[in-house]
Parts: C-alpha cells; sequence; structure tokens
C-alpha cells in the first residue's frame, strides 16, 4: 500500500513549538544597509544549530526565460557581493551567462526565518575562481575535476570510475587547476527579510538599492527600507 501524500501532508506542522523558535524582530532597529542584518541572522542561525544554514536556492532562468532553481552553497557575502561557484560549462553556468540576472533564497526554519535576495551576478576573474576552489575541502576539488556537470550520465559505475581518478588526481596535485570553475559574486538590488510569527502576523523588511542624490554626477548608492504585508 503506497503513502497518502495528502494525508502525509495534512499531519505535518509548520515552526512546531518544540523544534522552532520565533523571536521577535523589530524592523525599526535595522540597520541602513542589509548585509550587516545578513550576517547577523546568518549568526543565529548557525548558533540555534539550524542544519547547513549556509545551503540556499538559486534562481536562474534559460536563454528562453523559462525559470529553473536548485540548492548550491554560499561561499561568502561582503561589499564586493554574495558569492557562489559553479562550472561555467554547467547549466546553471549557461544561464548565467545569458541571463545574468539571478534570485537566491535562503530558509532557517529553526528560527523561522526566510532571506530573499535579487540582483546582477557577474563572474570574478579567474584566479579568484580558483583560489575559491582550492581553499575547500580534498572532496571538492575532486568532484570540480570530474567536470561533465549537467551532461547525461551512462551509469553509476562510469560516476565510479570517473570520481575515483579525480580522487587520485588530487591527492597526486593537490592545486590542480580546473579552468570551468567559476566564482559569481550577486551584488543585489532587494533584500527581503521575513520573520515568521506564531499568529501568522510575520514581519517583512525589504531593502531596496537607490540613489543618494538622484542626478548627481557620482551619486552615492543607498537603501530604502519598506515594510510588506505578510
Amino acid at each position: 500500500m503506497g503513502t497518502d501524500l495528502h494525508e502525509l501532508l495534512r499531519s505535518l506542522r509548520v515552526w512546531a513549538p518544540e523544534a522552532t523558535t520565533l523571536p521577535p524582530f523589530d524592523p525599526a532597529t535595522a540597520p541602513a544597509e542589509p548585509l550587516p542584518l545578513f550576517t547577523e541572522w546568518f549568526a543565529e542561525a548557525v548558533a540555534a544549530g539550524q542544519p547547513e544554514p549556509h545551503t540556499m536556492s538559486l534562481a536562474t532562468s534559460d536563454p528562453d526565460g523559462l525559470p529553473d532553481v536548485r540548492t548550491v552553497m554560499l561561499h561568502g557575502a561582503d561589499t564586493a557581493g554574495w558569492s557562489f561557484a559553479t562550472h561555467l560549462s554547467s547549466r546553471k553556468g549557461r544561464q548565467l551567462t545569458a541571463r545574468p540576472y539571478v534570485a537566491l533564497g535562503f530558509y532557517w526554519p529553526v528560527l523561522g526565518r526566510q532571506v530573499r535576495i535579487r540582483g546582477p551576478v557577474t563572474a570574478a576573474p579567474s584566479e579568484e575562481g580558483q583560489a575559491d576552489l582550492h581553499a575547500r575541502s580534498t572532496g571538492a576539488l575532486a568532484a570540480a575535476l570530474t567536470g561533465r556537470q549537467s551532461e547525461a550520465l551512462g551509469s553509476l559505475e562510469e560516476l565510479a570510475q570517473v570520481s575515483e581518478a579525480a580522487w587520485t588526481e588530487v591527492q597526486r596535485t593537490p592545486d590542480a587547476p580546473v579552468p570551468t570553475w567559476t566564482l559569481y559574486r550577486l551584488v543585489p538590488d532587494e533584500v527581503e527579510f521575513f520573520q515568521g510569527d506564531a499568529q501568522r502576523r510575520h514581519v517583512r523588511l525589504a531593502y531596496r538599492r537607490t540613489k543618494a542624490a538622484a542626478g548627481a554626477e557620482g551619486a552615492a548608492e543607498a537603501w530604502s527600507r519598506t515594510l510588506l504585508w505578510p
């Protein structure tokens, strides 16, 4: 007898008190820019025991404008942007080349929080991408060396053989380059912070990039802040 998906869905709870703490969030105390708040929330997710808080959804679109999404790992967030990496030749790499505007989504259910980010993305210089790759684990480098990401795979046996060869290569040449490996940076136009509330009075604070002095030469960039209905 198969699983009844609808019955299973109806049995589940969102933000069960034994697993989730919904902390208060006063947007009046939020900083003028989104990066410090993101850093604070990220640190709080780590401290609260959120599994893999550095994973995020990456949404792209193909040359026809059709959407695509997958889970990837955050490699950093600073004044240069939110960074992640992939092969230039992969499906998402090709999509990033064709339409270099993406969205990121973080979900930290242990605190009932989400962060959504949208903006243009650019490829970092090759030497930065290689440095990023070689700062990661041996397994990450071996996986990158196998290449062929998103290509059709003949069998799991083929994958095992190629992967084993890559591990051997990494152990022999730990600084082996992977030319297609590319570090990308998203410079956000919008960043939204969502704090869940048990009474469904969720707090949503949206930052949008503006110009501090519109029309002025060399105008400095600034951020507007807007509350959104849940």
